[in-house]
């Protein structure tokens, strides 16, 4: 991973989304909610379209809430890209394991500050490749 310019503030969204992360593979989505800004959009493989704002995100993740189970989980190759008030985190997630070598992710998640801290404005993950 290359030098950041602010390792501080790289520390600060990566702690942010790890907590959120150890939350929601525990099948409790509230770590996600209470980062997110009210204007959130928010992309998931599983659904057909973006989904916007807080409320219709709080209403998807309510519908998951304990069907999520992630005993074993890491987070690979971070990067925090930031800009004035924007901070862009970039990731592979890896869950599960077994004989299938779990589920790979790549996750794009931006991150706004205001008066609230830093919190969640655009979130996207998508399917990764498996290790061929």
């Amino acid at each position: 991973m290359k030098e950041s310019a602010s390792p501080q503030l790289d520390d600060e969204i990566l702690a942010l989304e790890r907590a959120a992360l150890v939350r929601w593979c525990q099948g409790d989505p509230s770590g996600y909610l209470e980062i997110c800004a009210d204007d959130i959009v928010y992309f998931d493989p599983f659904i057909e379209r973006r989904i916007d704002g807080l409320a219709a995100l709080r209403t998807y993740y309510e519908s998951l809430r304990g069907k999520i189970s992630a005993p074993r989980w890491e987070i690979l190759d971070p990067l925090v890209q930031h800009s004035g008030n924007i901070a862009v985190l970039t990731f592979h997630f890896v869950s599960g394991g077994g004989s299938e070598g779990g589920l790979r992710w790549n996750s794009s998640e931006t991150y706004r500050h205001g008066s609230e801290g830093w919190r969640l404005i655009h979130s996207h993950w998508s399917f990764a490749q498996s290790k061929r």
